[in-house]
């Protein structure tokens, strides 16, 4: 079929062209600059939901859009965006992602203004639409980054660049919720995004010295039917995913966006096994180790997203600290990645990813379960034990399926890899933000009538219901007995643990899938193999 050789070698004339030039670690200090404005963004928005909440009178369905609309876009539009990289330019379309997703981030710290001057728009509406468009460019620069990398760095020197790479987002991670605290509480939440315009702008200045540009192959038309087919299954599912816990699992419209997806990825599927370039060739997936380490990057996001979704409401609503304090108490985690990544890549040079990744998702089901044992009134260590395993467990997974992902796919096809990869992760993250958090709507449902006692006949079926959502941000409404105050953080207390022992699990079963990958070097341009 016209496939058959999608993989083997470039569909365009002329050989792939691996680098990005001049010195590696110059490209990796870059590239991390624009990756580092991402997770700025990424843990301070967690720092900052209380203070949103408060300010913008957001539900907590509006705070979930505030992430779930950041990676529905990501979701939609990353292996597409990854596909213009190699055709255009991982260089220039990195230059794009960055400026986007800086002015965008400027943009979300004046959407109430923005909300002022456009007539029916909400601040809640504005900021949300720009959370989105950030997504947009954040799909942009990701996958340009990771190709970036991979064309810079030979392949034996991989391992290395990948652990470094996580440490600088480890160090990105721990400012992020020193620096979100410190903002939010002495200035505003605005200006969590206003950070990313220095970071952004650093970034291009950087980007276009010391980045030589770079193009896969040579130009080839853009498969647009496998871009409208792709887009509207990955939409499907993300919406399906979000939308499901406030719709309903078993809802004839949540069953009608899964029967969507399901049709439109056939629909795909069908149309990449003809097409004469398509847009992912579906021999990339081939590749067993490719095809597992997306399945492992998926779950691990699944399961770390997902139930660290409620920490920033646990500490700040339920603990009563400050912002600045809660990203001090989150600080163990993040600082550990520091440590952990670069280890991470010499064990998976060393070892192997098999042993090495099996070994970070044991020890990541420990963290969870650790996290599920909590009490409202956890100490510093108490909860900086389980950050610090989870920093060494998490480590080696997200370094190990990032290398297996990327490292496996010849040259050409470098920012499709890289699109599948944060792929994958933003859509587990996606499902386990709203999977763990209908879990644990329904936990305090069932559990907040018990503690309330006696009490809960002082309350209507409606007030009732606004007390369980009130709990789902660990937050007590003013003016109520302590007893009242004491049933909502224990119910929401129980939801959390509930959502890490989920998380534990899923750990657990994921370790096993690393028996099938391997590390599989491959020089520049040479095919992928079964295997």
């Amino acid at each position: 079929m016209a496939h058959a050789k999608a993989v083997d070698a470039p569909p365009s004339p002329g050989p792939a062209q691996p680098g990005t030039g001049g010195n590696p670690w110059l490209v990796l200090l870059a590239v991390s600059l624009g990756v580092i404005m991402v997770m700025l963004d990424g843990t301070v928005v967690g720092i900052a939901n209380p203070s949103i909440q408060a300010d913008l009178k957001a539900s907590l369905s509006d705070l979930q859009w505030v992430t779930s609309g950041y990676l529905l876009a990501l979701a939609v539009f990353l292996i597409t965006a990854g596909k213009l990289g190699d055709l255009f330019g991982h260089k220039r379309v990195f230059l794009i992602g960055v400026a986007g997703f800086a002015l965008s981030s400027v943009g979300i710290g004046l959407s109430a203004q923005l909300a002022d001057i456009i007539p029916g728009l909400s601040p809640v509406g504005a900021l949300i639409a720009l959370r989105v468009l950030q997504g947009l460019f954040g799909a942009l620069l990701q996958p340009a980054a990771l190709a970036l990398l991979r064309g810079a760095f030979p392949g034996e020197k991989l391992n290395q660049a990948m652990g470094a790479w996580g440490a600088i987002i480890g160090l990105s991670s721990a400012a992020g919720p020193i620096v979100g605290g410190l903002l939010v509480e002495n200035a505003s939440w605005e200006t969590v995004f206003f950070i990313n315009a220095p970071v952004g702008l650093a970034a291009v200045v950087l980007g276009t010295i010391l980045i030589k540009d770079s193009r896969a192959q040579t130009f080839a038309r853009i498969d647009w039917l496998g871009v409208v087919l792709l887009s509207g299954a990955m939409f499907s599912l993300v919406w399906t995913i979000i939308k499901a816990p406030e719709w309903g699992w078993g809802d004839s419209t949540t069953l009608t966006f899964g029967a969507a997806f399901v049709v439109l990825v056939g629909a795909f599927i069908f149309w990449q096994s003809r097409a004469s370039q398509p847009l992912v060739p579906l021999s990339l997936f081939k590749n067993l180790s490719i095809s597992i380490g997306t399945v492992l990057m998926m779950m691990v996001a699944f399961a770390m997203f997902g139930a660290m979704f409620f920490l920033g409401f646990f500490f700040q609503g339920v603990h009563g600290l400050s912002p600045l304090e809660a990203g001090l108490r989150m600080l163990p985690m993040s600082a550990g990645m520091i440590v952990a990544s670069p280890l991470a890549g010499m064990a998976i040079g060393k070892l192997g990813p098999k042993i090495t990744m099996a070994t970070g998702l044991l020890i990541t089901a420990l963290a969870m379960f650790l996290m599920s044992r909590l009490g409202i009134d956890a100490s510093f260590i108490e909860s900086a034990i389980p950050f610090v395993l989870l920093a060494f467990g998490m480590s080696p997974v997200f370094v190990g399926a990032t290398e297996i992902i990327v490292g496996n796919a010849p040259v050409h096809l470098t920012g499709v890899a890289g699109g599948v990869q944060q792929s994958a992760m933003q859509v587990g993250g996606a499902l386990g933000t709203a999977i763990l958090g209908a879990v644990m709507a329904g936990e305090i449902s069932d559990k907040l009538p018990g503690y309330l006692g006696p009490a809960a006949k002082m309350f209507q079926p409606d007030q009732l219901a606004g007390l369980e959502k009130a709990a789902s941000f660990g937050k007590v409404p003013p003016g109520l007995p302590q007893q009242i105050g004491d049933a909502v953080h224990n119910s929401f207390m129980d939801g959390m643990h509930v959502a890490f022992l989920v998380s534990t699990c899923i750990a657990v079963l994921t370790a096993a899938l690393t028996v099938f990958v391997k590390a599989g070097r491959k020089t520049e341009g040479a095919p992928v193999h079964v295997g």
